[in-house]
């Protein structure tokens, strides 16, 4: 498929989405999540691809924030409606998805940008990486589950000062805060990507799938993660996966999962 806006790239089972957009600092505009949400759909139901990473081009943005010129003048029930779709077109489709994602985030990640990342399974940081929600300092608030998932990562009180300083917290800090795994420099943030990936995908990625499952099930309102992981871990036992898993396990081999 053709993007205007964002680069796909897939290499040994990993699909790398960069968002370009480098004059706008790889801002998100409608077009942009738009085209996200179907570059992670398609890669979600490729077999090819066994981990997604998500970047930003260049050195300076992850995603520098959203494209305010779109919504500056919207009603209140535009601003709802747009929040409403957002999410569930990219925010929560990629924190459901199937497949593991790993945000690289390389530079600003602000707003809409660090709701992004937030999306991802796991994060990872390059040393110059800024992270922020700043909305309120433009009246708002976060509107892409910036407001849920920023204090299940970091505690509420540090979400609460972050969100209304308005203010950046730097990659140590984040990295101190639990919200990103991983620092490293400019230059091997994407190798580390690949090699976490490169860990991820040697597992079974059914297990994996199911894993995501229950562990969101665990932050999702009517919903037991305990149950799930029960149901989950049932299942698990119904697959090729497991069966290979475990007869490699007693047969002191590495196993080859067929992935179903």
């Amino acid at each position: 498929m053709n993007y205007q806006n964002i680069l796909v790239d897939t290499q040994d089972g990993v699909s790398t989405i960069t968002i370009n957009r480098p004059s706008k600092l790889n801002a998100l505009n409608k077009e942009t999540i738009q085209e996200l949400h179907d570059a992670f759909k398609d890669l979600d139901g490729d077999s090819e691809t066994l981990v997604i990473i998500i970047t930003g081009s260049g050195e300076k943005a992850f995603v520098a924030g959203a494209d305010i010129s779109e919504f500056a003048d919207y009603s209140v029930s535009q601003g709802e409606q747009l929040a409403a779709q957002g999410q569930a077109l990219l925010f929560d489709f990629v924190a459901h998805l199937s497949t593991p994602v790993i945000a690289a985030v390389n530079g600003f990640a602000l707003g809409g940008g660090l709701e992004l990342a937030m999306s991802a399974h796991f994060r990872i940081a390059s040393d110059n990486a800024k992270m922020g929600l700043p909305e309120v300092s433009l009246g708002v608030i976060p509107g892409y589950g910036g407001t849920q998932r920023l204090p299940q990562l970091v505690g509420k009180g540090r979400a609460m000062e972050m969100i209304m300083t308005a203010g950046m917290i730097d990659a140590e800090t984040a990295a101190q805060y639990g919200l990103v795994n991983h620092v490293t420099s400019q230059d091997e943030l994407i190798p580390l990507a690949e090699k976490l990936a490169g860990k991820i995908k040697r597992n079974s990625l059914v297990a994996i799938n199911a894993a995501i499952a229950a562990i969101n099930a665990g932050y999702e309102d009517g919903e037991n993660g305990f149950d799930t992981e029960i149901t989950e871990f049932g299942r698990c036992f119904g697959t090729a996966d497991f069966k290979e898993g475990t007869q490699a396990f007693l047969e002191k081999r590495k196993p080859q999962f067929p992935g179903k």
